[in-house]
């Protein structure tokens, strides 16, 4: 199979799968002719793959699966000792995704707490465009700015 056709069955696009294939999660033959030829499990491979990175989990998550990316990802999780492997890598990910969202929910409170702040003065001319707000702001002196 080549790359056109596995992407069109996989959803996916060709330099995302040339981008696999860099990674080492995908492997290609060549034709006679230099294009990359497919394997009957690349299919199941690149779905893997991209449930995996759906799921959470980062390229180099990913690679750490890189043996069972060819059979059915669920029924190895249920029946090997993947499970162990699998779990570790996920609890990281976990924990990686749990930092950042405390990082963005703080983020947010920040700017919700700040909102007031923003909101235009009353003394301002509205305008629907911002540069229109910028160009009518008033510009202070030096000795202004420093108090």
């Amino acid at each position: 199979m080549l790359i056109g056709e596995l992407a069109a069955q996989t959803g996916t696009t060709t330099r995302a799968l040339r981008y696999y294939e860099e990674q080492g999660l995908l492997e290609s033959d060549r034709s006679p002719s230099g294009y990359r030829v497919y394997g009957p499990h690349a299919v199941t491979r690149v779905r893997n793959v991209r449930d995996l990175l759906a799921s959470g989990f980062t390229v180099d998550n990913v690679k750490s699966f890189v043996r069972y990316l060819d059979t059915d990802l669920p029924e190895v999780f249920e029946y090997s000792p993947l499970c162990a492997d699998g779990y570790v890598v996920g609890a990281q990910r976990v924990a990686e995704l749990e930092e950042k969202i405390a990082a963005l929910t703080r983020l947010r409170d920040t700017l919700v707490h700040r909102m007031p702040w923003l909101a235009t003065p009353r003394d301002m001319p509205r305008s629907e465009h911002v540069s229109d707000l910028v160009m009518r702001v008033p510009r202070r002196e030096p000795a202004e700015r420093a108090r």
